[in-house]
Order: C-alpha cells, then sequence, then structure tokens
C-alpha cells in the first residue's frame, strides 16, 4: 500500500473511527491519541492486511482493540455502579467543549455508560453507526446471535434508565 492510498484510507475512515472511539472513552484528547494510535498501527501492519475482510472492518478491530488496551491501562471502568458516577459521567460530557450536545443527547450518553463494556460496544455500533451484525461480528468475533441479544439487552436498559429518569 502506498502513502497516497494509506492517506486516502485516512480520509475516509477518521471521522467515523473518531466516532467510535469517542463514544468509548468519552473525551476528545483520549479519541484523538487513539485514533492516531490505530492509523500508525495500520500502517506498520498495512503488509498484514490480507483482503479477506473489509478495510474499514480490519480499521474498526484495531481501534477498538487499540480503545480497550487503553482502557484496562488506565483502570478505568466501563460500567457506571452507582447514580454518583452515572452523574460524574455526564457532567464531565456536558462539560467538555467538543459536546454539542443537547441534555438528551447528555442523558443518553450517561444511560450508555451504564452498560456492560459489550453492550456497550455493540450499542455504539449499531446505534450511531449502523453497522451490519455480520461486520460487528468480525470485529468484536463473536456470533451474530450473540451481538443481537447484547444490542437487546443494551436497548431495554437504556430504556430502563430514561424510565427512572422520568
Amino acid at each position: 500500500m502506498t502513502e497516497k492510498e494509506f492517506a486516502e484510507i485516512m480520509k475516509q475512515y477518521s471521522e467515523p473511527l473518531y466516532w467510535q472511539i469517542r463514544r468509548m472513552v468519552n473525551s476528545h484528547d483520549d479519541a484523538n491519541d487513539l485514533l492516531q494510535n490505530t492509523f500508525m498501527k495500520a500502517w506498520t501492519n498495512a503488509d498484514n492486511f490480507r483482503n479477506d475482510s473489509k478495510i474499514s472492518t480490519w480499521l474498526y478491530r484495531i481501534a477498538v482493540n487499540e480503545t480497550l488496551d487503553f482502557l484496562r491501562k488506565q483502570k478505568r471502568t466501563l460500567l457506571a455502579t452507582s447514580i454518583d458516577e452515572v452523574n460524574a459521567l455526564a457532567n464531565h460530557i456536558s462539560a467538555d467543549k467538543y459536546f454539542d450536545g443537547d441534555e438528551a443527547q447528555a442523558k443518553l450518553q450517561a444511560a450508555i455508560a451504564t452498560l456492560p463494556p459489550t453492550q456497550r460496544n455493540v450499542f455504539n455500533m449499531k446505534y450511531f453507526s449502523d453497522m451490519k451484525y455480520s461486520d460487528m461480528s468480525e470485529i468484536l468475533g463473536t456470533s451474530e446471535g450473540a451481538l443481537k441479544a447484547s444490542y437487546h439487552l443494551a436497548v431495554q436498559k437504556i430504556t430502563k434508565f430514561f424510565t427512572k429518569e422520568d
């Protein structure tokens, strides 16, 4: 792969990868760093890309793995266990100068933060990126049936979160 080809790939996938990462880490600076790490790893391993999957699937897999590694290293938890932690996360999201959403968006992000990691990833990929279950299956290494179940459970938990808020 030439540098010019890779530059085009970066141009095409920077924004969707950024938002996938951002939804996982909820921080603009961390998301930018992880996006750069994703593209550096992709460039370094471009010769290993076998063309047996789509380039987007390969990039998402790298981005998700980089993000999960980052979260493990930072000893952050993706599961908010108390209302105080959820409220703190919502305040953090709303205070972020790059967050341009409204109150409903902030509540949705707070609800998503309460999900276990797998459900959170699946929900973000399906709801925000409208990703196909077959693509998610390749990225996450899980069956489509398990992904559909995770998405369904995530939707139920988010609905319950909003119902409790009212």
